[in-house]
């Protein structure tokens, strides 16, 4: 990846559903389903008020694997995704869910949620919206509600690739995460900066208080 702070960046941030749809057809072939992040889902799971619980799955894709084990663990899934294609597949592979094309920005769901995942999907959004997306999930979550998703490590934006194609990627600082996790009401459970068992992701689990 290379920093990208100029009018490139502007548009592959507005490109990325865009892009996961032109690469959907090749998605199985590149998204392993070897399930590395089992022992996230686990952990995920168990801080739910209720095993089997209702997940909203943020920039879900095709739902394999995640989704699909989701579900596997007894859980009720609504998938989100901007690309229609991927969507398509995930109706395809997995029709008991319910999967929904949209911006997770813009979400038309009814919560609340025992569980919210956003994983390798936030990072997708402008910081901006990452902000404003982490303070709604507030309203969509259940007391104790387990909120999981994968970020940066570094305040900034980058440009990464898929088939070819500039794919955007933005963080907050890790500093700016807890903060915003503590003023929306959660409390940080676990978090592990380049997980060295999960492809290197940097992963955020976190519960919603009670209170």
């Amino acid at each position: 990846m290379s920093l990208a702070r100029d009018d490139a960046t502007v548009e592959a941030a507005a490109r990325v559903a865009d892009v996961y749809d032109r690469a959907a057809q090749v998605w199985p072939t590149l998204r392993s389903t070897a399930l590395m992040e089992r022992r996230w889902l686990d952990a995920f799971v168990a801080a739910m008020p209720n095993d089997g619980g209702r997940v909203l799955d943020l920039g879900c894709g095709n739902g394999v694997p995640m989704a699909r084990y989701l579900i596997e663990r007894g859980c009720g899934v609504t998938g989100v995704d901007g690309s229609a294609s991927m969507i398509g597949q995930a109706r395809k592979a997995l029709p008991g869910a319910e999967w929904i094309v949209g911006d997770m920005r813009r979400l038309q769901v009814e919560g609340p949620f025992g569980g919210i995942l956003a994983w390798h999907s936030l990072f997708h959004l402008p910081r901006d919206d990452q902000r404003a997306l982490l303070a709604r999930l507030e309203t969509l979550a259940l007391p104790r509600a387990a909120l999981m998703f994968t970020s940066g490590t570094e305040d900034g934006e980058v440009l990464g690739r898929l088939e070819g194609e500039a794919l955007y990627h933005a963080s907050l600082d890790t500093a700016e995460y807890r903060d915003i996790l503590d003023l929306h009401g959660f409390d940080i459970l676990e978090h592990v900066v380049s997980d060295p068992d999960c492809g290197g992701a940097t992963v955020w689990l976190a519960g919603k208080r009670a209170d």
